[in-house]
């Protein structure tokens, strides 16, 4: 099904618009873009989303209205169960130690009627929670003046909280209004400054999602002098640690060095032309451990009062002593969250290496806050133990940052300037073009690609800016087309830095721009004598594996461009999957029943829950890295479930496979992915699969667990199934059907 992504603004700040969808590359837009100012026009019973088809790459703009039924939603595919049936609203609402924190939280900070502001309420639990509290603190006048406004910008959720609050007769008590915090004023959308603030609008950084913003606006226009809040404060640690698969997510320079295989895609002299953003990086750090050296203690960074006006900007200095010796690769950073102003309920998302008192850990894995990591440039700073090291720390309205000054380091202290030029990956792109065996592989497939070819035209389907600069590299005659969809001009212009060190002139490769298809003229009445891709496209990082299939639609689209023994590479693709043990990513995602007494039914269908939902509704599939999925297991083995050939323009694929469990255990659902087939006479294949951490996979979960055994073992268990999946090239959705046995 096309997917969409949101470009609605649900954070609170009044200078971000933050996407609904776990797209990143659509996360923030600038409310000056064109999208936005079409937004501003809307009336605000209405919301634009973008809506991309992942096979050709092409998005247009659909307006979601407020009174839309369901069924003139699905007519122009944009029902609000695509919407939100791949965020992490579930895992958040199925997280029972946050919410059972928040309602002990409330229950004892409002005692009394007062005026209760939720900024962010989401499905409105929170709002309600806040309700009966107020109603049971003063349970012999239901009629006392006591208020909850319900402040939530993203229509879709409104939408569905509206429906929550009907379920539990709870409409009455609850004034929901339709806006973002900024845009509230007293007098006219509410009658009176709050008393009490109860608010959860953070991400894994804490401060993502517009806190500060949305607090400073809050104390200077919606709130009494001196508030009641909960959270009461929210405080960020941080850790020094040393990790080489963390310090292999960034510092491509020196990776690359160690190849030693000619091909330059950071210069020497050029160091930042290629880079991870210069952010917090949200992870499973726990999955990590094994690989993680502590070295140094946690330390406090910065303390934020929910309940008094907070400062957009803060820098803290900081002496950190090694506990050890070695070489700091990352900082590692989560936050504790005091809800309540004496200091008796707390949450964290604190790794489970650290050691808390029974009310303070989180207890379970969730996916809807992650610790952080923060890099370090280069190859890290080494220490000794017992070594001081001077941390400075600042943290900006959205962001919080990290430097390790050292007057002996080996790290080089990367300067960057505004008019640097720089191309931004995500970290697990740049782990991967630092990966000595995949080069290795790509160089041994170019090589042999080229082999024979005279002036061949080289045409690179996607954005993969290595397959561009290894072709120029390894063939000194041919000419290279690079199509780069999603990089554009920032590609070309990379080309055009790196084509020095790289031993071709910059009129050998071309990058078309606002191309939907290439035609002879491009080419100078030229076929094409070999088409390539990784496939990896830029900012689909997000999405699921079989999605990167758009390398055969383009192959498709440029069929008539081929020449006759045209190489194409990858020349083929299978569809692998694996029978998986998911227990803590099913709890995330399990169908809501009652939260802390409220019934969260009617939202499972929207929200993608896995377990016993009505036909034709079922759980969505996840774009997710498994090995980041708490405890996981392989059932099975690895099973091949159908073939696409890029020899042939694209097509639908049907296939039906029979599977036996190798291991026994509960099964939770299917890992699928992608193996690419680069070059079949040399066998050199790239897979995707459950091993590459540099990949995600896609996850269908069941409906409900089974319970599965090997052959001749265990009686009433389940020793097989039958997958069924089907490919339509339309749009690129693949359906999966499975029974057991």
């Amino acid at each position: 099904m096309i997917s969409l992504l949101s470009k609605t603004l649900i954070t609170h700040s009044p200078s971000l618009l933050r996407v609904a969808s776990p797209f990143t590359h659509f996360q923030y837009i600038l409310l000056n873009s064109a999208p936005a100012r079409a937004m501003a026009s809307l009336s605000s019973q209405s919301i634009l989303h973008l809506k991309l088809d992942p096979l050709t790459g092409n998005s247009e703009w659909v307006i979601i209205r407020e009174h839309d039924t369901e069924e003139e939603e699905e007519t122009v595919g944009n029902s609000n169960k695509n919407l939100l049936a791949t965020t992490t609203y579930l895992d958040m609402l199925n997280d029972s130690t946050r919410n059972r924190a928040f309602r002990d939280a409330i229950e004892k900070t409002i005692t009394k009627p007062c005026h209760v502001l939720d900024i962010g309420a989401g499905t409105g639990l929170l709002s309600m929670m806040a309700a009966r509290a107020m109603s049971a603190g003063d349970s012999s006048n239901p009629n006392s003046n006591g208020i909850v406004t319900a402040c939530e910008s993203y229509l879709p959720m409104v939408k569905l909280m509206r429906k929550v609050l009907h379920l539990n007769g709870m409409g009455r008590n609850i004034n929901l209004i339709n806006k973002r915090s900024d845009e509230l004023r007293v007098g006219v959308d509410i009658s009176s400054r709050a008393e009490v603030l109860v608010s959860e609008i953070l991400d894994s950084e804490l401060l993502g999602e517009g806190l500060i913003p949305s607090l400073q606006n809050a104390h200077d226009m919606l709130l009494v002098e001196n508030p009641v809040t909960v959270p009461y404060k929210a405080t960020i640690y941080a850790q020094l640690v040393e990790s080489k698969f963390l310090w292999k997510l960034h510092d491509l320079y020196n990776n690359e060095a160690k190849a030693s295989d000619g091909i330059h895609l950071v210069p020497n002299g050029s160091d930042t032309i290629l880079r991870v953003k210069l952010q917090q990086h949200p992870m499973h750090c726990d999955a990590i451990s094994k690989d993680i050296k502590l070295l140094s203690e946690p330390f406090k960074t910065f303390e934020f009062d929910f309940w008094k006006r907070p400062d957009s900007h803060g820098e803290t200095e900081l002496l950190i002593e090694a506990i050890d010796g070695g070489r700091v690769h990352a900082v590692v950073s989560w936050w504790m969250l005091q809800l309540d102003r004496e200091g008796t309920i707390f949450y964290s998302t604190a790794p489970r290496w650290i050691d808390l008192p029974t009310n303070m850990g989180t207890g379970t894995w969730c996916d809807h806050w992650k610790q952080c990591v923060w890099f370090l440039p280069g190859e890290g700073v080494i220490v000794g133990k017992g070594e001081r090291l001077p941390l400075h720390a600042a943290h900006t309205d959205t962001s919080v940052f990290y430097t390790l000054a050292m007057e002996h380091t080996e790290m080089r202290q990367n300067k960057f300037t505004a008019n640097d030029f720089h191309l931004t990956l995500p970290p697990e792109r740049i782990a991967t073009y630092g990966d000595s065996k995949w080069r290795s592989s790509m160089l041994t497939a170019l090589t042999n690609a080229f082999q024979g070819r005279v002036q061949p035209l080289c045409v690179v389907a996607d954005d993969s800016i290595f397959l561009t600069v290894a072709a120029a590299h390894v063939s000194k005659t041919a000419h290279i087309i690079s199509l780069f969809p999603g990089l554009r001009e920032g590609g070309a212009q990379y080309l055009k830095t790196v084509a020095d060190a790289n031993g071709f002139t910059a009129d050998r490769v071309n990058v078309f721009l606002d191309k939907k298809c290439l035609t002879l003229h491009d080419t100078n009445q030229k076929k094409v004598d070999l088409l390539i891709g990784e496939p990896y496209f830029y900012r689909y990082d997000g999405m699921l594996p079989w999605q990167n299939l758009r390398f055969w639609k383009i192959r498709t689209m440029l069929d008539a461009l081929l020449s006759d023994d045209a190489l194409i590479m990858p020349c083929k693709a299978t569809l692998k999957a694996c029978a998986m043990s998911l227990p803590d990513l099913w709890n995330s995602r399990r169908c809501l029943s009652k939260i802390e007494g409220f019934d969260h039914s009617v939202v499972n269908t929207t929200l993608g829950a896995c377990g016993e939902l009505p036909p034709p509704h079922e759980s969505p599939f996840l774009a997710s890295f498994i090995w980041q999925c708490g405890e996981i297991k392989e059932l099975s083995e690895r099973f091949t479930i159908m073939e696409f050939d890029f020899s042939k323009t694209i097509t639908s694929h049907f296939g039906e496979v029979q599977v036996e469990f190798t291991a026994p255990g509960i099964c939770h659902g299917f890992a699928l992915w992608i193996d690419w087939v680069i070059d079949a006479k040399n066998d050199v294949v790239l897979s995707t699969g459950p091993d590459q951490r540099h990949r995600k996979q896609g996850v269908k979960l069941l409906a409900q667990p089974v319970a599965v055994s090997t052959h001749g073992s265990t009686e009433g268990q389940c020793h097989s199934a039958v997958i069924q999946a089907s490919f339509d090239p339309a749009n690129g959705e693949l359906t999966i059907k499975h029974g057991f046995s």
